[in-house]
């Protein structure tokens, strides 16, 4: 699969930052308020929660550039969900002027790396801050999708979605074995060796969008087991990267 360099890295964080700053500079009031592709929330929550990772995960490099840690929310998950409900009712110029800031300081923080700086250890996932950089694309990517514009998955690049395809092998369920086939591209083989596996045809960012549980845009998915056509199988939840307390 492709590999993400620090230098590719950021490229694709100023290019992700601007797809989200480009379909925010277009919305109304109107627009913030409507239901976005993520249920319960309107796209002013996507808008708000984008502001709150972008912040985070500039304060998570912020603070390994000084040898420090510091928690990615305060508050932890539920000062997340505070945050972005507070947030979310804003007007369209103030989630812009949010927008702007948080993003601005992320892409500040990250691009002020040395090679060093991307190994450093940063509290989220108990990683460094080139795991940081990646998360950041991720949610830059896929809610620029759920923003609900017509942007859909089928502009992800072949790069992020071999990432995704990486990072969400988590979802797969134990003992079981998925075999991902993406048309004229080579197989990916993700889970248990020896698991019961299920084969995915598809398109490339079809099979990515079901891994990441969103819509596939093309209608390209089949899957089938021992050569039989089966149902799409099921998948664990989202790898979480902020603990959540009851």
């Amino acid at each position: 699969m492709t590999s993400i360099t620090p230098e590719n890295l950021l490229e694709e964080l100023r290019r992700a930052a601007d797809v989200v700053t480009g379909i925010a500079a277009k919305l109304s009031d109107q627009d913030i308020a409507a239901a976005s592709e993520l249920p319960g929330w309107t796209r002013g929550h996507v808008l708000a929660h984008v502001c709150g990772i972008a912040n985070a995960m500039a304060r998570q490099v912020e603070y390994a550039g000084r040898g420090e840690s510091i928690e990615l929310y305060d508050g932890g998950f539920e000062g997340r969900n505070r945050a972005i409900e507070l947030a979310a009712g804003h007007n369209a110029d103030e989630h812009r002027t949010a927008l702007a800031a948080a993003l601005g300081r992320a892409l500040d923080a990250f691009g002020a790396l040395d090679p060093a700086g991307w190994r450093a250890r940063i509290t989220f996932r108990d990683g460094v801050v080139y795991d940081g950089g990646l998360a950041l694309w991720r949610e830059l990517t896929i809610h620029a999708t759920d923003l609900g514009t017509g942007r859909g998955p089928e502009t992800w690049s072949r790069p992020f979605c071999e990432h995704l395809f990486e990072f969400l092998a988590a979802r797969v369920p134990e003992g079981e074995r998925f075999v991902l086939q993406p048309l004229g591209l080579p197989s990916i083989a993700l889970g248990a060796a020896g698991g019961r596996s299920t084969a995915i045809n598809g398109m490339l960012t079809d099979i990515a969008a079901w891994l990441a549980g969103r819509t596939p845009t093309l209608g390209s998915l089949r899957a089938t087991a021992a050569a039989d056509g089966v149902e799409l199988p099921a998948l664990l939840t989202w790898p979480a990267g902020v603990p959540v307390t009851n």
